[in-house]
């Protein structure tokens, strides 16, 4: 009997055991599909001053300062198509982006762009937005598995530290295929060069414009030039409409200069505090801002006499119709000029004010 009452107690156990095993991995499954994809990824390592991805598992394709600007793909938050850029250093979390860089390669005698952010993808059907994948040199034309992104070279460029990596854009429908080098710099935490290029059968090209395509996010209003400013309030008063506003363009003869020349293409929002916005019913959360105010930046040296600023606007956050606080804002925001395999452009965001950092480059 006693044996009996022995087995039917193990065998209890044994049932209660195994529902609480169950029902743990069902709890834990659970949690896991709750949790985004990209917070599953591995955190990226800090080595020196520098942020990369970690190695040899899936990994957060994250690069750039440690205190400083940061730069991400996809399948970090945002569409795809796009590069990440990040600037926790003005009180808000990584993983909120800040801003966004397009790829837009125009052919030679066409006005049509390609758009990284808006093509559908030829690799993955049914998805919007390029495809990009992340190198440590120039050569990877064929597409490299996302979910181990490169590492980066810390490397030594004239005398300073940098970190360089390389992003790829699977064809554009226009026939374009281009890829652009990053480079960090060690003595300017708030910027980075972007360094673009054309790679295997690629059509030839008129531009390749790298665009910062999300200022309203900070909304930029002002723009600083040689001889004054010029608001998005000004530039279009009376648009309404919930589409993008046509360009408008500013040479590069109206642009500030440093003493080598260099020109700068300055944008800056016309608030204080974002804490006194008060937004539209309806609005997402992605468009909510309330880290430090910011001057954005476009950086090009040896200018080519043809290089243009170019802004858009727009009244309500884009794919909605919720006005955006304060009135029209600069959105697409970017420097056009011919285009040459290698050319160089530098963005920044700083948490310096505009005419701080106007007052720092007459220096």
């Amino acid at each position: 009997m006693w044996c009996a009452i022995e087995t039917f107690i193990r065998k209890k156990n044994m049932r209660s055991l195994l529902f609480a095993f169950f029902s743990l991995t069902i709890s834990f499954s659970y949690s896991q599909q709750s949790v985004p994809r990209w917070k599953q990824l591995a955190s990226p390592d800090t080595v020196g001053i520098w942020l990369q991805p970690a190695q040899g598992t899936p990994a957060m394709p994250v690069w750039g300062h440690s205190k400083g600007i940061i730069v991400g793909l996809a399948p970090l938050p945002g569409p795809r198509g796009l590069i990440r850029i990040y600037a926790p250093y003005l009180g808000i979390e990584f993983g909120d982006v800040m801003n966004f860089i397009a790829l837009e390669p125009i052919p030679k005698g066409s006005e049509h762009r390609g758009y990284s952010e808006l093509e559908k993808s030829r690799l993955d059907e049914g998805k919007s937005g390029k495809r990009f994948w992340s190198s440590t040199d120039s050569e990877a034309i064929s597409p490299l598995n996302e979910s181990y992104p490169a590492r980066g070279i810390v490397e030594t460029v004239d005398g300073e530290e940098c970190l360089t990596l390389y992003v790829f854009s699977e064809p554009f429908d226009n026939g374009a295929n281009v890829y652009v080098r990053l480079r960090f710099f060690e003595s300017r935490p708030y910027e980075f060069e972007i360094t673009t290029h054309t790679y295997g059968n690629s059509v030839d090209l008129d531009y390749f414009v790298p665009t910062a395509t999300m200022g309203n996010k900070a909304r930029l209003r002002t723009l600083y030039l040689k001889d004054g400013q010029k608001s998005s309030l000004e530039l279009w008063p009376d648009y309404k409409d919930i589409h993008f506003t046509s360009h408008a363009y500013f040479p590069q003869k109206d642009m500030i200069r440093d003493k080598n020349s260099a020109v700068y293409f300055i944008a800056e929002p016309n608030e204080k505090d974002y804490g006194k916005a008060v937004y539209a019913p309806g609005t997402t959360s992605n468009w909510l801002y309330w880290g430090k105010p910011a001057t954005q930046y476009w950086i090009k040296e040896n200018p080519d006499a043809q290089l243009n600023g170019l802004v858009s606007g727009r009244f309500t956050y884009w794919a909605s119709k919720a006005p955006i606080p304060g009135g029209i804002a600069i959105e697409n925001f970017e420097l056009k000029t011919p285009f040459k395999n290698g050319d160089q452009f530098i963005f920044g965001i700083t948490p310096l004010s505009a005419k701080q950092f106007i007052k720092q480059i007459e220096k």
